[in-house]
């Protein structure tokens, strides 16, 4: 069995991948180019991917092909059509990151709540060394306790949030962005309700049709002018031209953002010329990488492919 990673530089080079010499030939890619896929794949019967895209365009090229893992939970980077249609199987792991990208959300929150990245520099500039004084109080920083906290999107990582706000004290209120996620420990809002009450304003929801653009100017015009705008979810959601000028116009106080509609980031991305750059924290798709999560991801995916197998010598139909 020839196994191949096409994208291994996106998992990190921290983590031991080992553990899939014990399956057959594993042939590990730092990084696949569109035009490199199908010359990389003809011999495959396990392809693994994180972000390469695997579609009709070269998977015809893949005659030996049995099992596609992806790397991640979300499946879109896959032609599922195609592969379902051609015997293809196609597995992700769901659940991996859950604390690390919750982790990262109040990581995140708390560097703009507590204007930590003004004391730093207040610090490392030298400023303090020649204070006559013990503490510093250039800028007025805010407790959690009491602050409503609004999630959109309520799924695994949703509630994993909420639990963690309403421990901080938080009054927690969510939207659903499918319309079916009820969790009746926290009140369910509209999103207009939640965003004019909330202070934080957290979202974990998938891109899709329902939640592509939909945080623009006239949404979150309609926040708090205290408020902090933190996305963990995908990058569509918030129109990031309208969250500058949202930003520039001092319409709220913050935003933390990991993820974006291009990654890497544009060089002419507008949030990368703010008026003031400390209203903004901007992450490179992070969130779901820590080593534990990572560990996690690596050790599903071997499962996965043994599973598959196992059951494939038993003469059984499951596809995943």
């Amino acid at each position: 069995m020839k196994i191949v990673l096409l994208d291994g530089k996106t998992l990190g080079d921290d983590i031991d991948l080992s553990i899939f010499n014990s399956l057959g030939e594993f042939l590990k890619y730092e990084t696949t180019a569109k035009e490199e896929v199908k010359e990389r794949i003809e011999d495959a019967d396990v392809i693994i991917t994180n972000k390469v895209l695997l579609n009709e365009n070269n998977l015809p090229y893949a005659k030996k092909l049995k099992l596609i893992c992806i790397a991640a939970t979300g499946t879109n980077n896959v032609n599922l059509k195609y592969a379902k249609e051609n015997g293809i199987a196609v597995t992700n792991v769901a659940g991996y990151s859950t604390t690390s990208v919750t982790e990262n959300t109040f990581a995140s929150l708390f560097y703009l709540l507590h204007n930590l990245s003004y004391y730093d520099n207040y610090i490392k500039s030298g400023q303090y060394s020649k204070s006559p004084i013990f503490t510093h109080l250039g800028m007025t920083y805010y407790e959690l306790k009491g602050k409503t906290y609004g999630i959109i999107g309520l799924g695994q990582i949703g509630k994993a949030v909420a639990n963690i706000a309403k421990a901080f004290g938080c009054n927690v209120i969510y939207y659903s962005t499918s319309g079916k996620n009820t969790d009746l420990k926290y009140k369910r809002a509209e999103l207009d309700e939640l965003l004019k009450n909330s202070h934080i304003v957290s979202i974990h929801a998938p891109l899709n049709d329902a939640t592509n653009g939909l945080l623009n100017y006239k949404k979150m015009s309609l926040m708090r002018k205290d408020s902090i705008l933190i996305n963990m979810g995908r990058g569509g959601i918030v129109v990031e031209e309208d969250l500058a000028r949202i930003l520039n116009e001092d319409k709220i106080k913050g935003a933390a953002l990991d993820v974006l509609t291009s990654e890497p980031i544009n060089e002419t991305n507008a949030l990368l010329k703010l008026k003031n750059p400390n209203k903004i924290l901007i992450t490179p798709h992070i969130a779901w990488a820590s080593s534990e999560a990572r560990v996690t991801l690596i050790q599903e995916i071997f499962k996965n492919i043994q599973k598959f197998f196992n059951e494939k010598n038993k003469n059984t139909k499951t596809i995943y």
